[in-house]
């Protein structure tokens, strides 16, 4: 029954996904394929991981999207370690260097916060959000959908914006690239390429393997009763 839904959404042009943890998803796996040919530096269980949460997300009440961001943080910052896709054309966006949070790793990214003033980096399921021109320029704001692991994102002001320091002719020198207060921060001749992809609802997904949010996280095991009440309570965005 599902299947034939699905393709006749498809027939229509909408893009909809299945939850592979309630069902089994043939759409699913051929999604993840077909992203990961596009991105073959991105693991794709990195990618499958992301898959996953955003489609549990949907299933239970969130809305749907156009876009996927995947930030895998269990990279070096000197490599290009974000992905945004275009669910709909199966295309990629942009793969590019983002920087993690200053007291998240040097290089290598190794401790992560959802505490105000931390200046760490959060794991998780967003979802972003408005566009604004702030300190530091044209910026995106981002809610965490994940209690006690990113839903404070909005009140640390973890947003995607362009940083002078996100810059690759660093990593020779010190060996990365700069580091944030905790943001995504992005290069700024690709800034407002990311925040015009992602700004309106699209999802963003960073990745670390922690093993105690892997095993917890509701997204990622696919909880129908705990994203339901985290959706319900506004976190969708």
């Amino acid at each position: 029954m599902l299947k034939r839904i699905g393709r006749q959404l498809l027939a229509a042009g909408a893009f909809v996904v299945f939850s592979t943890c309630a069902v089994a998803s043939p759409f699913a796996d051929r999604l993840v394929a077909e992203l990961s040919a596009r991105a073959p530096d991105l693991d794709i269980s990195v990618l499958r991981h992301g898959v996953s949460a955003m489609q549990c997300a949907i299933r239970h009440g969130a809305q749907g999207a156009e876009r996927l961001a995947v930030i895998d943080f269990s990279l070096p910052s000197s490599e290009r370690r974000l992905w945004i896709f275009d669910l709909n054309k199966r295309a990629l966006v942009l793969a590019d260097y983002v920087a993690h949070g200053n007291r998240t790793g040097e290089n290598l990214a190794t401790a992560f916060s959802n505490i105000v003033g931390s200046h760490q980096s959060s794991l998780g399921l967003f979802r972003a959000a408005e566009s604004y021109h702030g300190k530091h320029g044209y910026s995106l704001r981002m809610d965490g959908l994940e209690p006690g692991v990113n839903d404070r994102a909005r009140e640390r002001a973890i947003v995607i914006h362009g940083a002078d320091y996100v810059d690759p002719s660093w990593i020779p020198v010190q060996g990365r690239i700069g580091r944030s207060q905790g943001c995504p921060a992005v290069r700024p001749e690709i800034a407002a390429t990311v925040v015009d992809a992602l700004k309106g609802g699209q999802f963003v997904f960073a990745y670390y393997p922690d093993q105690d949010w892997l095993q917890s996280s509701a997204y990622l095991n696919c909880d129908p009763s705990r994203v339901a009440a985290m959706l319900g309570k506004g976190r969708e965005g």
